[in-house]
């Protein structure tokens, strides 16, 4: 098992068995949903690269939205960033994140 970008709290990354596990990526504060969205998935796809993946093979994503009256806004993006690629299984809820200026977060699993 490998682990990178650790700290005290937790790694940004953990390798096992060619399964790359990433932690809850989030926007800028200051952003609308869909910025926060962009922001989400483009560090998704930076992590993923800085370990030899790409978002072809992400095999699952859990979102989380603060209201799922953004929900529509949110797919509309991700709908987009998935465009020619099949999308990984995904769930997504409703939930208080970390800060009350984070409207979603999204955690990946994916394939080496």
């Amino acid at each position: 098992m490998q682990k990178l970008h650790s700290n005290q709290r937790m790694s940004k990354i953990a390798i096992h068995n060619k399964t790359i596990y990433l932690c809850g990526q989030v926007g800028n504060p200051e952003e609308d949903i869909a910025a926060q969205t962009l922001t989400c998935l483009e560090r998704v796809e930076a992590l993923l690269n800085e370990v030899g993946s790409d978002k072809s093979k992400m095999l699952s994503a859990l979102v989380w939205v603060k209201s799922m009256s953004d929900f529509a806004a949110m797919n509309e993006v991700w709908d987009k960033w998935f465009e020619g690629i099949v999308p990984p299984i995904r769930s997504c809820g409703e939930s208080a994140l970390s800060s009350p200026e984070l409207l979603v977060e999204v955690t990946i699993i994916a394939a080496e």
